[in-house]
């Protein structure tokens, strides 16, 4: 069940982007700082999220309301097809279908985002690195899109510096993989770029950059189509 809201889109104002599955903020913070007023959603109280944040069902949620937004970023948890969740034999809810099929019903331009484990589920992703935006982590996510919005594939620039092994300190000259028990929190918020969270939203985060680069190509498609303008 949702929490009571009320969702207005004001002429003139910021487009509103939804957060769906928000955690503590990675994308949120890429999209406001490109441009869009930020509303997250997720199941969880998410003390440590920076921008307006309701506690609800993500797809009960954009089936109700999510036509009422401009953009939607969806991170259905990753989990199900994390190689170390598989290891150690843990079962997750696999929602990429049910969140695509929720998207879809909302008529807006969307992108949804997962790990590389859940790539062969989604329609014809774009890869997105951290050497692409001079971040010291490779941290590859995957971005299937709709709605009408699309997104081109940025050049993958080669993995030149080693990285760390999963959980262990990380060595001068390499790059950490930031998941499951890693070490080096400080390390890890500023190489992200998310100095206001702590390790549990750290391993599970997109870094902003990765969410400033979609929301800037989702700015211009929704200023040349009328439907928002950017600050």
């Amino acid at each position: 069940m949702t929490q009571p809201t009320d969702i207005r889109r004001v002429r003139g104002a910021r487009p509103r982007l939804l957060d769906l599955y928000c955690k503590q903020g990675g994308a949120a913070k890429g999209y406001a700082d490109a441009g869009f007023d930020v509303t997250g959603v997720d199941k969880d109280p998410q003390p440590r999220y920076p921008y307006r944040f309701v506690q609800a069902d993500a797809i009960d949620f954009v089936l109700e309301h999510g036509a009422a937004f401009d953009f939607i970023h969806a991170s259905p948890p990753c989990q199900h097809d994390t190689e170390c969740q598989r290891l150690q034999g843990n079962a997750h809810p696999d929602l990429i279908a049910p969140t695509r099929a929720a998207l879809n019903s909302t008529g807006r331009p969307w992108v949804m985002e997962n790990v590389g484990g859940a790539a062969p589920k989604l329609h014809a992703p774009v890869m997105l690195c951290g050497p692409m935006f001079a971040l010291d982590t490779y941290r590859h996510r995957y971005f299937e899109t709709g709605g009408g919005f699309t997104l081109g594939q940025p050049v993958h620039p080669p993995h030149l510096v080693p990285q760390a092994k999963m959980g262990r300190p990380i060595p001068p000259g390499h790059y950490g993989q930031f998941v499951g028990n890693f070490s080096g929190v400080d390390l890890a918020r500023r190489v992200m770029g998310v100095p206001w969270m702590n390790r549990d939203g750290i391993r599970e985060c997109i870094p902003p950059a990765y969410a400033h680069h979609i929301g800037t190509a989702a700015l211009a498609v929704l200023v040349t189509d009328g439907l928002g303008v950017a600050a």
